[in-house]
């Protein structure tokens, strides 16, 4: 299983088809505050439709309790800053993936916590400022379930 980590996410839709997405391919969503929307806001709940009940959620109050609830995990910030293209990691089972607020990205304070070997980015045009967060969680999530030959499908 994978990890789903979103640093104060802003946009409930984006957290929404996280979820759904989270709950389709097995991972487990963590979700680090201070959030920018309730949990129960109507935007979110109608993203994740029905699959609310089958994502695997955990909530932190800062980055520190997140990475102290997987202390042993390699965390991989997927970032515009990044230097290495996603497809060029080899994932594992219970590597993180961590994504930051769609306006802003992940701050300085983060990157900085991570080795340059493990900020990803996924590739796109010169010009390019990103993508939507739940499209980049679903490439990154469904390339680190592929090398791992989609363990869980049936």
């Amino acid at each position: 299983m994978f990890h789903i980590a979103l640093y104060e996410p802003e946009i409930p839709p984006n957290t929404g088809n996280i979820i759904r997405l989270t709950a389709n391919a097995g991972c487990r969503l963590h979700l680090i505050h201070p959030l920018g929307f309730p949990l129960d806001d109507a935007k979110m709940r109608r993203a994740g439709l029905d699959y609310h009940e089958f994502a695997q959620r955990q909530e932190h109050v800062n980055y520190a309790d997140f990475k102290a609830s997987l202390p042993q995990a390699r965390i991989f910030a997927c970032t515009t800053k990044g230097a290495v293209n996603y497809t060029d990691v080899h994932y594992q089972p219970d590597d993180v993936l961590l994504f930051g607020p769609e306006t802003r990205g992940l701050p300085l304070s983060v990157l900085e916590d991570i080795p340059n070997t493990q900020r990803i980015r996924i590739p796109m045009l010169p010009h390019s400022r990103s993508l939507n967060l739940s499209n980049a969680v679903a490439i990154i999530v469904y390339e680190a379930w592929r090398q791992n030959q989609f363990g869980g499908y049936q």
